[in-house]
């Protein structure tokens, strides 16, 4: 489950990258930047909801602050 999460983070920053690296680029005359951060938006939602699912089938445990 950690490679999961790590590759879903890593996912969401090479997007959020792309997206930068596009908007420099482009300068606003391309909807590819636009395109970058809707698939920024969509990797968060699932990881998100993906780390919800693990938690209700008991994949993944909260270890609380100690």
């Amino acid at each position: 489950m950690k490679i999961i999460v790590a590759l879903a983070f890593i996912l969401i920053l090479a997007s959020l990258a792309s997206a930068l690296f596009f908007l420099m680029k482009d300068k606003g005359q391309s909807n590819r930047t636009v395109h970058a951060l809707a698939f920024r938006v969509g990797f968060s939602i699932a990881l998100f909801s993906l780390l919800l699912i693990s938690y209700k089938l008991g994949w993944i445990q909260p270890t609380g602050i100690h």
